[in-house]
């Protein structure tokens, strides 16, 4: 179960600010209500927004993804996924710099380096196997191990599971990450489009079966899927605060409870 979940967690990834002002100024009723969910005061609004998504991904992004995934082969994929990863780890090192986590920092940066210079421009991570594993570092993180709080649950249109915080941290994000960071103008625009295409591509193609095993087996697909990512975000904040984690089994939290469940067993 937990290692379902673990893939289930790679679901979760990009947030896009601009479609925050829009849900946020076209929602300001629904938000003023006191019988809401307080951790999710737009429910309403988001499960709207999911159903797009859903809609959006059946009628074209899980196509592209499966056409990609046939098309391209599985060891162009990796490369493909390791330079993207590897574009990913300046961004990553400048905020555990401004988390305080030095040692993630240099971790970071030594990976950097490493993959940069022996595995061929990041196609070939060959830092893990040196004993530098991947770190977690967006601003989002950052700005939460400054003490900024979630705000309010929100579910992005193509972009999924967020909240306020994050929503602007993305945005901080996708201005100071490489290559689009080096290049100004257009060039620059149509080099950050292609990368953020080919990403979203390759991970929506990753996930395919992981999406299909949460929809099929959730009793509320909305509830799960915001369950899955609270909890995986929540250990990336704990770490972020240098803190150790220990995630609990992910659940979901639309099946009915077991009454003997947590019972003493029988003497």
């Amino acid at each position: 179960m937990k290692s379902a979940a673990c893939k289930r967690g790679k679901l979760i990834g990009i947030i896009g600010p601009l479609m925050l002002c829009a849900m946020v100024d076209g929602c300001a009723g629904i938000a003023q209500r006191d019988d809401r969910d307080p951790d999710d005061p737009l429910e309403p609004l988001n499960r709207a927004v999911l159903a797009t998504n859903t809609a959006l991904d059946e009628a074209l992004i899980r196509p592209v993804a499966e056409s990609y995934r046939k098309i391209v082969p599985e060891f162009v994929r990796d490369r493909l996924r390791s330079v993207i990863d590897n574009l990913a780890e300046p961004r990553i090192f400048v905020n555990e710099v401004l988390q305080g986590r030095s040692d993630a920092a240099g971790i970071t940066i030594a990976r950097f380096l490493v993959n940069t210079v022996g595995g061929m421009a990041g196609m070939f991570d060959i830092a893990t196997g040196q004993g530098l594993p991947k770190q977690s570092g967006d601003f989002g993180q950052t700005l939460h191990a400054w003490g900024v709080a979630d705000g309010p649950y929100l579910v992005l249109l193509l972009f999924g599971p967020s909240n306020v915080r994050d929503a602007l941290g993305f945005g901080v994000d996708a201005v100071t990450t490489p290559p689009g960071v080096f290049a100004s103008g257009h060039s620059g625009t149509v080099i950050t489009l292609t990368v953020g295409a080919v990403d979203g591509t390759d991970l929506r193609a990753r996930n395919i079966e992981s999406l299909d095993e949460i929809k099929a087996g959730a009793l509320d697909y909305y509830a799960q899927l915001k369950s899955i990512w609270q909890q995986r975000r929540r250990a990336q904040l704990r770490e972020g605060s240098g803190l150790e984690d220990n995630p609990p089994e992910l659940l979901d939290p639309g099946a009915p409870v077991d009454p003997g469940a947590g019972a003493a067993p029988a003497r």
